[in-house]
């Protein structure tokens, strides 16, 4: 059975991922930072194919622990997505060095650390897909989170350069998922108040929320062989929100 890493695997979009990737017949190692009862209920819902494992992607030491303990058990994975994300915004001037460093280690340095501990085990088992989750305010700024926005930009240019370094045998692709139908996003932007909701379709084109298979079943094409020719680009799945 191939085996996927999906960091931030066991909520939101992450959970999606995973499931749609065990579904696909891979084994999935589905990473995990704190929530147990989210970890297990992704577990169960995967029938067998899920395996949570905790690590916090801020510690390069637990990286390279899980990393080997994932090659060892189960061998090279054919598929990593780079999901795990937090968000602490708030204005920029009363940002604290905190905010900054907490995401940017867990948005950035993470799939930093976790891609190069697996991508040599990837290119000697003969390549694989590497996928990393950014965001439209990638690309697109917006307030109270200049934290958030640096990070996803930087995981964009740190696709293109493994893109190219990796070549040919690793691809290497962004996920930028606009407003999407999440616990998170509706906490954040308040999405539950009728009035905000419907202010945020106002400036979605497709006007309505992404969901989670949107983003899954873009996933998908992103580790299958009809994206052979598919490398170092940003695939943008946010219902027309932003068309750069």
């Amino acid at each position: 059975m191939t085996t996927a890493v999906v960091s931030g695997g066991t909520r939101g979009i992450g959970r999606a991922l995973s499931l749609r990737l065990a579904a696909l017949g891979y084994r999935v190692i589905a990473l995990y930072r704190g929530d147990g009862p989210a970890a297990e209920q992704t577990e169960r819902a995967g029938a067998g194919r899920i395996t949570a494992l905790r690590c916090d992607l801020t510690r390069p030491d637990e990286i390279h622990a899980v990393s080997a303990r994932i090659t060892g058990e189960y061998g090279a994975p054919s598929v990593l997505v780079n999901n795990a994300g937090v968000n602490r915004d708030r204005s920029f001037l009363s940002m604290t060095a905190e905010d900054w460093d907490m995401v940017l280690a867990t948005n950035l340095s993470g799939p930093f650390h976790l891609s190069r501990a697996l991508a040599p085990v990837m290119v000697e088992a003969g390549g694989g897909s590497i996928v990393n989750i950014a965001s439209t305010t990638a690309i697109r700024p917006r307030s109270n989170g200049a934290n958030y926005c640096a990070s996803k930009a930087g995981l964009i240019q740190l696709t293109k350069c493994l893109a190219l370094e990796l070549a040919p045998h690793i691809r290497v692709n962004a996920l930028l998922p606009g407003f999407t139908d999440t616990d998170e996003v509706t906490e954040r932007y308040r999405l539950d108040d009728p009035e905000r909701l419907a202010a945020v379709l106002d400036t979605v084109p497709a006007r309505r929320l992404g969901t989670t298979d949107d983003m899954a079943d873009a996933l998908e094409y992103l580790v299958s062989t009809r994206s052979s020719y598919l490398t170092g680009q940003q695939l943008v799945v946010d219902g027309g929100h932003f068309m750069g």
